[in-house]
C-alpha cells in the first residue's frame, strides 16, 4: 500500500517543522547535531534519517571510525568529548522518555556542558528528530532517497 507524501500532504506542518529544525540547530555545533540524529536514528530504527544523518556526517568530515562508534558510544567514550557524550545521554533518554522519563543525572550533567540556551536548542532537536523519525517511519520512506 503507497503512503501518503507528508510534505506534500500537510505542507504548513511540514514547512512549520523544517522551521523549528532549523531554529533548533542555530548555533549548535554541526558535528554535535549529526550525532545526536544518529543516535536517535538508531534507537528509533529509521533507517531512512540514518541514512541521511551518516551521509551528511560524512560530508561534513566524520570519520568512519566515530560513525560506527556512535551505537556504542558509552563503551567508547574516548571518540567522543565529554559534551557530545553529555548530549548522547540527553538524547538516549528523551528518546527513550516512555522508559522513565529524562533523568536528572542526565540532565544536570547536559547542563554542565551547555548554557541554558543552547541546552533549550539541544532539546528542541532532539524532538525534532524523534518527530522526523516517526514521519520517516509512518511513511515508509525509503532509505537512500533523500527527498531534500
Amino acid at each position: 500500500m503507497r503512503r501518503v507524501d507528508f510534505a506534500k500532504a500537510a505542507p504548513k506542518a511540514f514547512k512549520a517543522l523544517i522551521g523549528f529544525d532549523a531554529a533548533a540547530r542555530e548555533g549548535l555545533d554541526p558535528a554535535l547535531v549529526e550525532l545526536v540524529q544518529i543516535r536517535a536514528s538508531q534507537i528509533n530504527k529509521c533507517a531512512y534519517c540514518l541514512h541521511m544523518h551518516t551521509t551528511d556526517a560524512r560530508k561534513a568530515g566524520a570519520s568512519e571510525e566515530r560513525l560506527h562508534m556512535v551505537a556504542v558510544w558509552e563503551e567508547a567514550a574516548h571518540f567522543f568529548t565529554a559534551k557530545e557524550r553529555a548530549a548522547l545521554a540527553l538524547t538516549e533518554a528523551v528518546t527513550r522518555v516512555a522508559d522513565g522519563g529524562v533523568p536528572d543525572a542526565v540532565y544536570e550533567r547536559a547542563a554542565r556542558h551547555f548554557e541554558e540556551g543552547e541546552l533549550a536548542r539541544l532539546l528542541a532537536l532532539i524532538f525534532t528528530i524523534n518527530t522526523w523519525n516517526r514521519i520517516a517511519i509512518s511513511t515508509r520512506k525509503v532509505p537512500g532517497t533523500d527527498e531534500r
